[in-house]
């Protein structure tokens, strides 16, 4: 399973990537959507200089679909060249 993230972790890593910056009003409802479906669990954690903060990670469930999307994206992406080129 993936490391556990904090919610911002993850939105400064998205904007890390300007096509994927997001903003927290995204992802909250998002990683809550992930929540219910059962593809990311859960918890909390206390914060050194605040109120305890959510943390996430994916599950077994989660990891499955997430490689499943990065095998579905890599065979788009050899084969959109080929797509572009011939118009």
């Amino acid at each position: 399973m993936s490391a556990w993230r904090y919610a911002i972790e993850i939105i400064e890593s998205l904007g890390a990537y300007p096509a994927l910056s997001a903003t927290p009003g995204t992802v909250y409802p998002l990683l809550a959507r992930l929540d219910k479906a059962g593809l990311v669990s859960t918890r909390w954690s206390e914060s050194p200089g605040g109120p305890p903060r959510k943390y996430y990670r994916l599950t077994a469930d989660g990891d499955a679909l997430l490689a499943d999307g990065a095998a579905a994206w890599s065979h788009l992406s050899f084969a959109m060249p080929d797509i572009l080129r011939k118009g």
